[in-house]
């Protein structure tokens, strides 16, 4: 489990598709803190760590992507020196910081809009019809792996206010108009919405 709390921005080094595609993810994590088989959340991704090391250019671990994952997620979109939020898995005492992330991305946003307020930015996505439902305002979503709170939802589209300090320890200052973001939506919302089919 995750909080959506970003601790790494990591950069693509290698990419090696042999059957699943095997990504090399640079990190300032120190490699010996790094279990093999612990699981690192890669732009909202859980992913389980087959190796790890460091040589001159720093810290890095591989992960494997099956192609399951690359036909549900924006991984595929990868290149070497893509920018990408880490987030390692929870630990027993950890502060919950964010709200509780899965890692298992339920689908794909677009970013249909962008609009700098202050030293801010709001951006306006879409969501795929059958997530929009679970999507509320104030209420909180996983994209890319960051937890944000929703501010204002009309139909499909809702939109997001990313603050100076989340656009610099996030890639999300690098987004821009017509990406692609890998979506999770609120574990609560989902079981809010499952119980309200049931006893209805």
């Amino acid at each position: 489990m995750f909080t959506g709390i970003i601790t790494d921005i990591g950069t693509i080094r290698a990419l090696d598709q042999r059957g699943d595609l095997t990504a090399r993810i640079g990190c300032t994590y120190p490699p010996e803190t790094i279990e093999i088989g612990a699981s690192i959340a890669s732009d909202g991704v859980c992913l389980t760590v087959t190796d790890r090391g460091a040589d001159a250019q720093g810290g890095w671990f591989d992960v494997s992507i099956s192609a399951e994952t690359l036909s549900k997620t924006r991984l595929g979109a990868w290149t070497v020196g893509s920018r990408v939020n880490l987030e390692r898995a929870l630990k027993v005492g950890d502060e919950l910081g964010g709200h509780i992330v899965s890692g298992h991305v339920d689908g794909l946003a677009d970013i249909v809009a962008m609009e700098d307020e202050g030293d801010s930015t709001r951006i306006t996505f879409q969501a795929p019809d059958h997530l929009a439902r679970f999507i509320a305002p104030k209420g909180s979503v996983a994209l890319n792996g960051t937890s944000l709170t929703v501010n204002e939802v009309e139909g499909p589209r809702f939109g997001v206010n990313f603050i100076p300090h989340t656009k610099e320890a996030t890639t999300w200052g690098l987004a821009g108009l017509g990406d692609k973001v890998n979506l999770e939506i609120d574990t609560l919302a989902r079981y809010v919405a499952r119980l309200h089919e049931v006893a209805g």
